[in-house]
């Protein structure tokens, strides 16, 4: 069948939660972000999903290239970056750290200048959070965080979509992460605080999120009405949970903790037992790559609860939206 050709009206972006404008937007952490943000994120990710499905073509970054600059590597980010900008009908430009003079000493601040001048966005994937609020602080474009050791938001803007696709709400729901706490529990603390959710936290003690991270988060919290709860103990963050969360125990540039990190988390596995801990409608999620039989087992992410291919999958639409709107 022909794809069909819609009208920019049909689509209706720009009158998406009227007088929310975020062209020019930089996307560096959730907290950054005010709740009608995300909610007009989630929303247009629904549009654009929808369209896809349906076959119908919206291109209005036709002319426009997104310059994606890699330290880490990555599947999901990559891919879903590249494929969304070809979609959306505009360019991705791919520089790995040895594609650029930043390797070889040119300044954060000279390299965002450049860009400037060449791209319509950066997105970029790298380890320092400082380097990435640096590259915004001199960019005259939008600029937005693929991950840093500190935040990956463009993670868990696809988790919150697609919880909301399973439960139909997002306030008022509780989750609970199991692990480290890392990039990917940091983000879930701004973007469960920020739309309403409760969420608990189960880590070792000396692997839990930072402590500015969390009193952020408990800012957040009392405004939109929700909870934050770190513990060292997996049941109580379990309990009643609508959403288990894991990640991997040692992240890109730990390679050489881990044998310390294994020993650690042993006791913080997501298997059968835990999720049997939750409600009964619970759902597991992982931003993947996941190490199967430590953080998760073969069973659980395999199982009627996971929902962590439609997770991943969500990464290309939401990213997608994001580039719609601040592009």
């Amino acid at each position: 069948m022909a794809l069909n050709y819609i009208n920019k009206e049909s689509l209706l972006i720009h009158d998406l939660y009227e007088g929310i404008n975020m062209k020019g937007k930089d996307i560096i952490t959730l907290h950054d972000l005010t709740t009608d943000e995300i909610f007009k994120i989630l929303k247009t990710t629904d549009i654009l999903k929808k369209q896809q499905m349906k076959g119908e073509v919206y291109k209005p970054l036709k002319g426009k290239t997104l310059g994606m600059i890699f330290h880490k590597s990555s599947t999901r980010t990559r891919v879903s970056f590249e494929v969304a900008m070809w979609q959306l009908g505009g360019y991705a430009l791919f520089l790995n750290k040895n594609d650029l003079q930043l390797n070889r000493g040119e300044t954060i601040a000279d390299t965002a200048r450049v860009l400037s001048r060449y791209l319509d966005a950066i997105m970029i994937r790298t380890y320092s959070h400082d380097d990435v609020v640096e590259l915004a602080e001199y960019a005259d474009i939008p600029v937005i965080n693929g991950l840093t050791d500190l935040t990956h938001p463009c993670q868990v803007l696809a988790d919150l979509y697609t919880i909301y696709e399973y439960k139909k709400k997002l306030a008022g729901l509780k989750l609970a992460y199991v692990g480290d706490g890392n990039n990917m529990a940091n983000s879930l603390l701004f973007g469960c605080t920020k739309v309403g959710m409760d969420i608990s936290i189960a880590s070792p003690e000396m692997y839990q999120p930072e402590e500015f991270i969390v009193k952020l988060a408990k800012e957040d919290a009392k405004l939109t009405g929700s909870s934050v709860v770190i513990t060292d103990s997996v049941k109580e963050a379990v309990e009643d949970a609508d959403i288990i969360y894991t990640d991997v125990w040692a992240s890109m540039g730990q390679e050489d903790e881990y044998e310390v990190r294994l020993k650690a988390f042993k006791d913080y596995q997501v298997n059968q037992e835990v999720v049997n801990m939750a409600k009964d409608d619970v759902i597991v999620m992982h931003c993947l790559p996941a190490h199967r039989g430590e953080e998760i087992t073969h069973e659980v992410i395999e199982g009627p609860h996971s929902v962590v291919f439609d997770e991943a999958e969500n990464r290309l639409h939401t990213q997608k939206a994001i580039l719609a709107l601040v592009m």
